[in-house]
């Protein structure tokens, strides 16, 4: 009976440790980088919104070419937002107070999925953001969303800073369809 019980548990065992193998095929990542212009202004700790256009989500495309479908994704999380100035030359993040980022689609509500509160003026042009744990799946199985950048000042900008935000998202899909 002992024999018996080791080979089940064997069995088991690597069964439990196969399958999370299997799951790790049907995970990969999404990477999106957009460019938004925060504009120069003379107003200090006001709030002020800046948008990307219309981002393509290529859904059905990315899906496809990670073996797996829209109507098997079980999970898509924001894993890493990151900002980076691309100009001016001199430009940097210290005249950020803070910032929150919304993502949008149609007919789905505006909700925040990244944010950084307090930021330090030490002269840095990337800004890594705290990111929520949200279920986004309904955002990027649209055709297209949008973000927006809402944020608030503690110095007055005397030029148009050009900025990349990177994105990358979490997919979590079924496995065979199960």
């Amino acid at each position: 009976m002992k024999p018996f019980k080791l080979i089940t548990s064997m069995l088991l065992l690597c069964l439990v440790f196969s399958c999370d193998k299997v799951d790790k095929l049907t995970q990969f990542d999404i990477e999106y980088n957009e460019k938004v212009v925060i504009e120069s202004s003379a107003v200090v700790d006001l709030p002020f919104n800046a948008f990307t256009p219309e981002i393509s989500s290529n859904s059905e495309w990315t899906f496809e070419n990670n073996n797996t479908r829209k109507n098997l994704i079980e999970y898509i999380e924001l894993k890493s937002m990151t900002l980076e100035v691309d100009g001016p030359d001199h430009g940097n993040f210290d005249f950020l107070n803070s910032i929150e980022i919304y993502i949008s689609a149609e007919n789905e509500p505006q909700v925040k999925i990244s944010w950084k509160d307090q930021i330090e003026a030490n002269g840095s042009r990337v800004l890594k953001l705290d990111t929520s744990n949200d279920d986004l799946q309904k955002y990027l199985k649209k055709d297209q969303f949008n973000l927006r950048l809402a944020t608030i000042t503690d110095e007055i900008i005397t030029s148009d800073h050009h900025i990349n935000v990177k994105s990358v998202f979490f997919v979590d899909a079924k496995i065979f369809g199960l």
